[in-house]
């Protein structure tokens, strides 16, 4: 029997948790540092206790900037091997969260698999299982119903849950007088809209937020406060009703800390670059700190097809300002449930988003890598370089379609025998520089 209940407890008790421990090294600080972080809510482990094969992370502004992936089996996409395969790829190309966001079918055996063998903090969102799980449509659904689904995902080891506990009655009139171009395009606060639309009862996620607290208090389960009302254009960003929301979202945070329950917010969605770093900066004050967990934000709406670069120029503002995880968003964000070369693009355009963003914001040994590619660039050395590189496969196959002549082939095609590089390091050691 352990002496704390969660993360946050045993930080406030003086306790260092194995995980504690473990995040500590990863972040080149000391444990005390960081028991002090999960004591205030800056930064969130999220460990289920019965998450047995976790490697364990911490998300927080200060840390390294994590990254979450998401997938999760479809009607029209229902393998769920194929979905493995991409989990096991996302945690290979360096994801720390999977969050499986399943629509279809018996979800249990895929998601007790998850927390059995992947080694990535697990997420998911139990209003999208209600339905699938008691296979009822949503109206006959009770908050009853609803809580016990966040139990089972408590039981099955899910790490964080995704609780759109924010929106209320309130928000139905306000959706309706504020004429948003895209109303809802939360899947799950849209659910959760139509059933109170449906049933004329309060949010259940808002009304027995108290119960599901001790839930995760008991399992350890941290809650990722849901954004309903992110904006899903750039015209309804930092509206009324995100604003509203995230004001709503900061008393939640008060009350999960009361319970020594984690917390992550949810943030947006699509906004202006120019917007990026105030939403950042209001999130940390009415939310007093707590590690801001972002969908890109995508910052234009013009790009199907390469959302992933728009996700990624907004996610390295974001997380430069204060964001603390970034969700991926994939070249098949608005059209299709990703595949597997979808996943790898969108994980690889949020690590350098994030890579991008540690560096700015001066994470102690961010930059490491950079210099070591930098001296290996000086030395035309291609396979130190290749070792360096976040995608070393794609970056060698390019280089070797490509191959430049035999007889400078310590450059590449590009610029062969002019290559800068090439011509500095002849002059500097006082050697004939040959172009011709």
């Amino acid at each position: 029997m352990r002496e704390y209940t969660t993360q946050m407890d045993a930080a406030r008790k003086g306790i260092v948790t194995p995980e504690i421990k473990a995040v500590a090294e990863k972040e080149h600080m000391t444990s005390e540092a960081l028991m002090k972080l999960v004591a205030e809510g800056k930064v969130a482990i999220c460990a289920n206790k019965n998450h047995t094969c976790l490697n364990p992370e911490g998300v927080g502004s200060m840390l390294r900037t994590k990254i979450n992936v998401n997938l999760g089996v479809s009607r029209d996409c229902k393998d769920y091997d194929i979905e493995m395969q991409k989990v096991m790829s996302a945690v290979n190309m360096g994801a720390e969260a999977i969050m499986d966001l399943s629509s279809h079918g018996d979800t249990q055996p895929f998601r007790r698999k998850l927390t059995s063998e992947c080694p990535a903090m697990i997420g998911t969102v139990p209003v999208y299982d209600s339905v699938i799980h008691y296979q009822r449509d949503l109206a006959t659904l009770t908050a009853r119903d609803f809580v016990d689904v966040i139990r089972m995902h408590a039981e099955d080891g899910v790490d964080f849950v995704t609780l759109h506990c924010g929106i209320t009655r309130k928000t139905i009139e306000q959706i309706k007088k504020h004429k948003r171009k895209m109303n809802i395009v939360s899947r799950g606060g849209s659910l959760v809209f139509a059933w109170m639309s449906m049933t004329g009862e309060e949010n259940p996620f808002y009304e027995y937020y108290d119960e599901i607290l001790d839930i995760c208090e008991e399992y350890d389960v941290t809650i990722s406060l849901g954004d309903a009302c992110r904006p899903g254009c750039l015209a309804d960003a930092s509206d009324v009703c995100q604003i509203e929301e995230l004001v709503r979202l900061g008393e939640l945070t008060k009350r999960a800390w009361a319970h020594n329950v984690q917390v992550m917010v949810e943030g947006p969605g699509h906004v202006p670059l120019d917007q990026v770093a105030a939403n950042m900066k209001i999130q940390q004050s009415i939310c007093m700190g707590a590690p801001f967990y972002v969908l890109g934000p995508i910052v234009t709406d013009i790009a199907p097809g390469y959302d992933h670069i728009t996700s990624a120029i907004g996610g390295a503002v974001a997380a430069m300002s204060g964001a603390a995880f970034l969700c991926y968003v994939t070249p098949a964000e608005h059209l299709a449930l990703p595949n597997v070369d979808d996943v790898k693009q969108g994980i690889i355009a949020s690590k350098i988003a994030a890579h991008a963003a540690d560096i700015a914001k001066g994470v102690p040994g961010a930059r490491d890598i950079d210099d070591k590619m930098a001296e290996a660039r000086q030395k035309l050395d291609w396979e130190a370089q290749y070792a360096c590189a976040l995608d070393p496969e794609h970056a060698k196959a390019i280089r070797d379609s490509r191959s430049p002549e035999e007889d400078h082939s310590d450059t590449c095609s590009m610029c062969g025998k002019f290559c800068a590089v090439r011509s500095m390091n002849k002059a500097l050691a006082g050697e004939y520089i040959d172009i011709l």
